[in-house]
């Protein structure tokens, strides 16, 4: 892959970077900020990600807690990755000339014919049950 001058002069939004990788954890920001500390609140960490950059111990404190290389943080390109993953999808899906897409046909009606067929023959075993119980309580009470 070829880097151009364009690829080198565009500038990473560590900012954005953490809220995405904290998004994608599930993270709520008040969380982040309850795991970075006392001096630390939802509103910090709201002003945090909507910095540039970042300084290099908050960026390893945060790669810390969220479990994620500083690199990513540094240098995590959204552009990229889905010029990246749109690259391979399309590479890997035609390479074999070949697209397989699945079709599920699903018929209400017949599927409402088989429960009511279903519940019928329920019914009937179920009768068949209540009619040996009265049968046994008749002959018991003959006896």
């Amino acid at each position: 892959m070829t880097t151009t001058t364009k690829d080198k002069n565009k500038k990473i939004h560590q900012g954005r970077n953490i809220k995405r990788f904290r998004e994608m954890l599930g993270m709520k920001q008040d969380a982040l900020a309850f795991e970075m500390g006392e001096d630390w609140n939802q509103q910090k960490i709201s002003l945090l990600e909507q910095k540039e950059t970042i300084e290099k111990e908050i960026l390893q404190r945060l790669s810390e807690i969220l479990k994620i290389p500083i690199n990513a943080i540094e240098n995590f390109d959204e552009e990229s990755a889905i010029n990246i993953i749109t690259n391979t999808v399309n590479n890997s899906d035609t390479a074999s000339g070949t697209l397989n897409y699945t079709t599920i046909n699903i018929n209400p009606v017949e599927k409402w014919l088989e429960a009511l067929d279903e519940n019928k023959k329920l019914y009937e075993r179920l009768l068949e049950t209540e009619k040996e119980k009265v049968a046994l309580m008749e002959k018991l009470l003959n006896k």
